[in-house]
């Protein structure tokens, strides 16, 4: 069973699927997450310097001894680092404690408001050097894209937003597609929320998959990439193993109903 790439706007190539590292602090958890993960055959893995864990994912893929350039690393900065003068001294701990010299994905965590234009900027800087092959955003709204797409030098690759079944975004979807970016979809299982749906079950009986199964596909054919977050073998195991099969229209038709804006997460709309 191969994991789809979707391919970006400088090139560069992501996997559709990645392991989503957040509240995994621990380090013989998180360790473990990122071994079993690799067995079951993910390459792509998400932190970020809020989570905490870059030196707990850096450790377990250098134990894997997969080679670097397989492997596609995702991290993010954090909001406490947007001031100028914070934004590459951070870049380069995170790269410490990844143990690597570059990141394959590097974003701005959020949209704030005053510092996101010159944390860009360092955004910029790093992908110049060679140290984040791409870079892009995460938590970013239609307004917060077109202001950057009109001060940006380096067009985003990436928006990280919070996306499912209850939270589908068509307009943003739309809007990122018209301009060659690439969504990833954050909490993708909306936190274990209504896994007994009954429209989802229903769904799932008829694939002969689990309702989180169903959710990651209704994801992958959105062409987002997706990051669902699990420290449990079992499910980091099954929620990979949904490219083997396809949602019909009539399954596309009923999932759409299911949409009723649902955030369990940051919700960035009211941002400046």
């Amino acid at each position: 069973m191969a994991v789809t790439n979707l391919k970006l706007n400088n090139g560069q190539q992501i996997p559709q699927i990645g392991l989503g590292t957040w509240l995994i602090k621990d380090e013989s958890e998180c360790k473990k997450a990122i071994k079993v993960a690799l067995e079951a055959g993910y390459r792509h893995f998400d932190t970020a310097q809020y989570y905490a864990n870059e030196q707990f994912v850096g450790v377990a893929i250098k134990e894997s001894n997969i080679k670097r350039q397989d492997i596609f690393i995702t991290t993010k900065i954090s909001i406490d680092n947007f001031l100028p003068s914070r934004v590459i001294p951070s870049f380069e701990k995170s790269l410490e404690k990844l143990q690597t010299d570059y990141v394959d994905l590097l974003l701005l965590h959020f949209p704030v408001t005053k510092l996101r234009h010159t944390a860009w900027k360092k955004l910029e800087e790093i992908h110049r050097s060679g140290r984040a092959k791409s870079i892009g955003v995460s938590n970013y709204t239609i307004r917060h894209l077109k202001k950057l797409l009109n001060e940006c030098e380096v067009k985003p690759a990436v928006n990280q937003v919070e996306i499912h079944v209850f939270l589908q975004q068509p307009k943003l979807l739309d809007y990122c597609k018209q301009n060659d970016i690439v969504v990833e979809a954050y909490s993708p299982l909306v936190h274990g929320r209504s896994m007994n749906n009954e429209t989802l079950m229903a769904i799932a009986k008829k694939h002969n998959k689990s309702t989180a199964q169903i959710m990651l596909r209704w994801c992958v054919e959105q062409d987002l990439v997706v990051l669902p977050k699990s420290s449990n073998p079992g499910r980091i195991k099954e929620n990979i193993q949904i490219f083997d099969f396809r949602l019909d229209d009539i399954d596309r038709t009923t999932l759409a109903q299911l949409d009723d804006n649902y955030h369990s997460s940051w919700d960035p709309t009211y941002v400046p």
